[in-house]
């Protein structure tokens, strides 16, 4: 039988075997290396240095008031994050999962975002407008805990390519470096009361043959 006939069914076996797309679920904490761009892991290593930072802080022990009794936690509004980096990265998973371990850690407290005063303000409104719900029962606005302090920061980066030339042997190179910048300060004063930064820097080589 002719060699040639045998080799083309098996290559074409072998093409389409390797064409072939696998799904597999894997550890959401494991380090992410698919791209060069921001990654699961870049998230979370921004949010778990900005974490202990804050929990480990003297300026974040207490901030007392006449409406906080015995509980002299700080209330932390969280703001956002601008992002000046030129990726598309939404950076409220970055400051949902620092809100999420500083509530957990018992030593902050929080008043809700944004988002979350939209919804109450649509809860209060149909409580006392619709009817629906007894009037002795029904919500106020006017009873808020009010923030002790605002959270916010900046994402940054720089990006330079090097491209392949005869002395680094056809290698590209690209260079991503981020700066993740986060501060509270005192809604009363205006004073910044801690602020702190965390830098990742990643390297991508590429050869001729993309690998």
């Amino acid at each position: 039988m002719n060699k040639h006939k045998l080799f083309l069914p098996a290559l074409l076996a072998g093409l389409l075997a390797s064409s072939c797309n696998t799904l597999n679920y894997e550890d959401a904490q494991d380090e992410e290396t698919v791209a060069i761009g921001f990654g699961s892991t870049d998230k979370q290593e921004f949010a778990s240095a900005m974490v202990s930072s804050l929990i480990a802080s003297p300026t974040l022990n207490y901030i007392g008031g006449p409406d906080k009794g015995d509980d002299m936690r700080i209330i932390v509004y969280m703001g956002g994050v601008a992002n000046r980096t030129s990726e598309h990265i939404d950076t409220t998973g970055i400051t949902d999962s620092i809100r999420k371990t500083m509530l957990n850690s018992g030593k902050f407290r929080f008043v809700t975002t944004a988002a979350g005063q939209s919804e109450i303000g649509d809860q209060v409104n149909f409580q006392q407008a619709s009817g629906r719900v007894d009037p002795a029962k029904a919500r106020e606005f006017g009873k808020q805990l009010g923030a002790d302090v605002v959270m916010y920061g900046t994402l940054r980066s720089i990006e330079k390519t090097r491209d392949r030339t005869i002395a680094n042997v056809g290698t590209k190179t690209d260079d991503l470096y981020y700066q993740f910048v986060l501060e509270c300060a005192n809604i009363e004063t205006g004073e910044v009361i801690w602020i702190d930064e965390k830098e990742l820097r990643k390297v991508e080589k590429t050869n001729l043959f993309g690998g």
